[in-house]
């Protein structure tokens, strides 16, 4: 890890800068930058091609969430935040356009210039950028924000800050970073990195501040008020600096957004029925079918919208920390996949209507093939053959179950693989090692998560009958994010959103770095150089053939590691939402994902 090293902001007024680091000969600013290829949307574009640009402006959203919250700086790793707010109240230089895999157009940024090679990017700001209290957007500004976030910040942030060697002013509004080598996709992720102002923060400690600071920015909403741990509502900035800008047109429509808290996902789907809520996003196809037939969706005040998308499937299931010892060998993991009686508990749960998750990134054209790994796939595994787990090269399937409720077939074999890793049932009927110690671990849960904690019953009267003493044990919110965050627990439920675009954060997801990291993804503490070279490999990819190639082998990698007992996902979302709430007609490839609702949300009586 490099030394961090201090920012040249020496002279920050145009008339006072002295000397001007010079461009390369090919380089020349752009209004875009996409992964490969160019962006598809002209220089002169006039909206997003999925937003509604003559959606009218007004009226408010209620959503709710499950659990609490005690701060209101999600750029930190200290205390619970809601989750929207990251996105909702804060913008980067650059946005992203949901339509395209990995593409960003200038919002701060006027324009974006970057050499052949990518080893360098100038951001240019646009001079009518302002913050919320009308005041400018400055060089100094993101000098301050990016290496706040990189050093002090919450350490998704700290990879890309690490790979940055120089951070500079070249011009009244022109900043440049230069890299310690090429990355193809760093100038995308200093893009999308957000911006707060430096003046606010004199005097006062970054990391530690929880609802005593609300952090300024530029976005369309600010905080109005709060109150902790229940509510938290946004209002739309009348004065904001970018409501004419074409990136813009057709987003942030709703006067007023507001979040509410709730101590489980029972007590919030009531306050949607009694009309305090105007939304719900719900995840159960089997609640979907059933609960949602009360008076105001019989009458049409409420209105069931399903909202395709074609992004992966992700990871959802029930994570093994391998930090614990228990789960340290593959044939155990693979035992618990087998107990794991998914065509009974899809049914009971869900229906049997969503598919299963069959890999990381199922669902799309980045997701394994199945059978054996051929072609460049098949090169990108070949330096590390032997210390891939089985499965990993010849192909690796979920086991099936008949539906019944014994799942004998599947818990034969987990007996045989707990055997073969020196686990026996003892005449107490108690599953124990060579040297005595019993199977015993917790299935960590948050708080008013029932239907997890149905599949979490569910699945521990199967492990009890391979003789596991098994505790189911919910927590509070903010308990379950400390524990979380520092890794401390056995098994919990995790799930991974994933992108038709993966990049630098598989690092926090999966790298052997972020398995150390408290606050990282790798919740199952994996540290494989495999992996590591393989996200390395997509990083570096020039061409969308190889960068499928080694995505679709590190989606081999990560499925054979059996890290995770997968449950299922919808190529669809399932909102309810009061019917003068309306979406455009042209969706994202993205669908229903973040920058959806309530971005591009409008409310019409």
């Amino acid at each position: 890890m490099q030394t961090p090293f201090g920012l040249i902001i020496a002279a920050l007024s145009f008339g006072a800068i002295c000397t001007i680091v010079p461009r390369a000969a090919l380089a020349e600013p752009a209004h875009g930058i996409a992964m490969y290829g160019s962006p598809a949307l002209p220089p002169d574009f006039a909206h997003l091609p999925h937003a509604n640009p003559d959606a009218p402006k007004g009226g408010r959203i209620v959503q709710g969430e499950v659990g609490s919250f005690d701060s209101l700086n999600p750029h930190i790793l200290k205390g619970n935040t809601p989750w929207q707010l990251r996105f909702l109240a804060y913008e980067g230089l650059m946005g992203r356009s949901w339509d395209e895999p990995f593409t960003l157009y200038g919002l701060l940024a006027e324009s974006i210039e970057v050499d052949a090679d990518r080893a360098w990017v100038e951001f240019t700001l646009r001079p009518e950028a302002r913050f919320s209290d009308g005041s400018p957007v400055t060089v100094e500004d993101v000098l301050w924000s990016f290496e706040t976030l990189g050093t002090e910040g919450h350490p998704r942030y700290h990879g890309t800050w690490n790979r940055v060697s120089q951070a500079e002013a070249v011009g009244e509004r022109t900043v440049r970073f230069t890299f310690t080598e090429p990355d193809r996709e760093l100038p995308l992720i200093l893009g999308l990195r957000p911006v707060l102002k430096k003046a606010q923060w004199d005097g006062v400690d970054f990391a530690e501040s929880g609802t005593s600071v609300i952090p300024i920015s530029s976005a369309p909403y600010v905080i109005d008020r709060f109150e902790t741990g229940r509510s938290v509502l946004l209002k739309r900035n009348p004065d904001y600096w970018g409501r004419d800008l074409p990136f813009m047109r057709g987003q942030a429509n709703l006067d007023e957004i507001r979040m509410e808290f709730f101590g489980d996902s029972t007590a919030m789907f009531e306050a949607f029925t009694a009309g305090l809520l105007n939304t719900m996003r719900e995840p159960s196809a089997n609640d979907w079918n059933t609960r949602y037939d009360f008076p105001a969706v019989r009458s049409g005040e409420v209105v069931k919208s399903e909202i395709p998308h074609e992004r992966p499937s992700g990871i959802n299931g029930f994570v093994m920390n391998m930090r614990n010892p228990l789960f340290a060998d593959w044939r155990v993991r693979e035992a618990m996949i087998h107990a794991f009686n998914f065509e009974y508990i899809s049914q009971v749960i869900n229906d049997g209507q969503d598919p299963r998750i069959t890999s990381y990134f199922s669902n799309s054209t980045l997701g394994m093939q199945p059978g054996a790994a051929t072609g460049r796939v098949a090169e990108f595994l070949a330096p590390f053959a032997d210390q891939l787990l089985p499965g990993t090269l010849d192909g690796y399937t979920l086991p099936a179950s008949d539906g019944s409720v014994a799942n004998r077939r599947n818990m034969r074999a987990a007996t045989a693989l707990l055997a073969d890793a020196g686990w026996q049932v003892n005449d107490a009927g108690v599953l124990r090692d060579d040297e005595g110690t019993a199977f015993e671990f917790t299935i960590l849960l948050r708080q008013g998560t029932a239907n997890i904690q149905a599949i979490a019953d569910i699945y521990s009267e199967s492990l009890s009958r391979l003789g596991m003493q098994v505790t189911v044990a919910e927590i509070d919110s903010a308990q379950y994010t400390e524990r979380t965050n520092a890794f401390d627990f056995d098994v919990t439920h995790y799930t991974r959103g994933l992108s038709l675009s993966p990049g630098a954060e598989q690092r926090l997801y999966w790298g052997s770095d972020a398995a150390e990291t408290p606050g990282s993804r790798n919740w199952m503490g994996v540290q494989s150089s495999a992996i590591d070279a393989l996200i390395e490999r997509l990083l570096i990819s020039t061409d969308q053939s190889d960068f499928r190639a080694a995505t679709r082998a590190l989606d081999r990698v990560l499925t054979a590691g059996r890290h995770v007992v997968p449950f299922w996902f919808t190529d669809r979302a399932r909102i309810a939402h009061a019917a003068e709430l309306r979406y455009p007609d042209t969706l994202p490839a993205y669908g229903d994902w973040i920058g959806f609702q309530p971005d591009l949300w409008w409310y019409q009586d």
